[in-house]
């Protein structure tokens, strides 16, 4: 009986990697979109069963108070770095299989968990730098005489929103490649997370552009009835992956 591709240990990926990564053209941030989508059109049914069930478990262990939101700040990379197994396999004509989801159980789960770890902390000092912003304000009102008002409340809000949206933005750079080094290269957990925030940085050009056609996108998604998200999700999960190829293995 032979082995689910998922459960073979993966051999670091070959060609012309580079560690550090490298700067490519502003366009390429809308072809990473594009090969996302050759890869979903290979096998849409698996993808979609998926994403789909991917999201109905985090959902679940989301569901479990206080625990559940860390859970899945902890088993996000570990998700992600399955998925770029899978899309490694698609990208070297094998396919995408339902096991490839959990790979990352069984692949390197111990450097996926510390980044796992750094992503917990990271949004852990997020939320406690919004919080702080808040409560601060509540704090002066009250010293003041009283609680803040209606306009004051909503100012606070705004400045904490602002300041989550400031804080994620180099949380998401440092995990957004790491698991894929990690799985696909052995690269270490901290020299991944360092990799991965300085290719972002950049390429902050081509992420723009990126970001901006996946606004778009989301936009015509939900305009669908929301359904074209069964195709956007996957197509945004193997973009991940495109764009760490063309980034780290110049295209290969």
């Amino acid at each position: 009986m032979t082995n689910s591709l998922a459960d073979t240990p993966p051999e670091p990926q070959a060609g012309n990697f580079r560690a550090e990564g490298r700067t490519v053209a502003a366009g390429r941030g809308w072809d990473w979109i594009v090969e996302a989508f050759a890869l979903f059109r290979r096998q849409p049914g698996m993808w979609i069963l998926i994403v789909v069930l991917a999201g109905i478990l985090l959902a679940a262990i989301g569901m479990v108070p206080v625990l559940g939101s860390l859970a899945n700040a902890l088993m996000f990379p570990i998700f992600g770095a399955g998925l770029m197994l899978g899309c490694k396999a698609q990208d070297q004509g094998g396919t995408l299989e339902l096991p490839h989801l959990f790979a990352g159980f069984k692949h390197r789960t111990g450097d996926l968990v510390l980044v796992g770890v750094f992503n917990l902390v990271g949004w852990v000092l997020i939320a406690f730098a919004a919080a702080a912003v808040i409560g601060g304000g509540v704090f002066m009102g009250i010293m003041r005489g009283g609680l803040p008002g209606a306009g004051i409340s909503i100012l606070l809000m705004l400045i904490a929103l602002l300041l989550v949206a400031c804080l994620s933005m180099p949380l998401y750079m440092a995990i957004w490649f790491a698991p894929a080094l990690i799985v696909l290269h052995e690269v270490a957990p901290m020299a991944a997370l360092r990799a991965s925030f300085y290719a972002c940085l950049n390429n902050w050009l081509p992420f723009l552009i990126y970001s901006v056609a996946l606004l778009v996108l989301g936009l015509v998604a939900a305009i669908l009835a929301g359904l074209g998200y069964l195709v956007l999700v996957p197509v945004l999960a193997a973009s991940v992956y495109t764009a760490y190829r063309d980034i780290f293995c110049a295209g290969q």
